[in-house]
């Protein structure tokens, strides 16, 4: 009667298995799967921005007009951290671009930000402002210091990009931050 007990509990085993699997496979049908679905989704900056703008020593800096296709995917601000403002997103060739400011010594936030970019010693005239180009191993940058802040557009797009970025950048505009999938 022993060896019958344990045959049972084997096989009962196996029919509870077959009973979850089958649950499984009917809630993973009746969910909706969208394959082509970009799994980044695109985050609403404006909260941050208008708090951003409001407690920042600086004139916050954000994209206005740029086509929809450009996704912003991170967003940040830290007072702690020398007043860090972060704006990230992905151009419409899927190629990272940021926007940072900070308080913070020039030098070693650039640093930072750009992931060890050098200055070229070349400046490019974008939006009516001189920029300092950075080319780094991973990040090549814009770099511009005014207004008390350190402004870096930086990432892994080409250096059209970045400059595309640098020239739609405003300050002390929140109202056209688009929201995700309205933009």
């Amino acid at each position: 009667m022993a060896g019958m007990r344990g045959k049972q509990t084997v096989r009962d085993m196996f029919l509870s298995m077959g009973v979850i699997v089958a649950v499984a496979g009917v809630i993973y049908i009746a969910n909706p799967h969208d394959e082509n679905a970009d799994p980044l989704k695109a985050v609403d900056y404006r909260v941050e921005l208008t708090t951003a703008q409001r407690a920042a020593p600086y004139p916050v800096l954000a994209p206005q007009g740029l086509p929809e296709s450009w996704k912003p995917t991170s967003v940040s601000y830290a007072r702690q951290d020398g007043n860090s403002w972060h704006l990230g997103f992905l151009d419409p060739d899927r190629e990272y671009v940021a926007v940072e400011q900070s308080t913070g010594p020039a030098q070693k936030y650039i640093a930072k930000v750009t992931h060890d970019a050098k200055d070229t010693g070349k400046s490019a005239r974008v939006g009516g402002d001189t920029w300092q180009r950075w080319e780094g191993p991973k990040y090549d940058a814009l770099v511009r210091t005014a207004d008390g802040a350190t402004t870096v557009v930086t990432g892994t797009a080409p250096y059209e990009r970045l400059v595309e970025m640098a020239e739609a950048l405003e300050a002390g505009k929140t109202a056209e931050a688009p929201a995700p999938g309205t933009s």
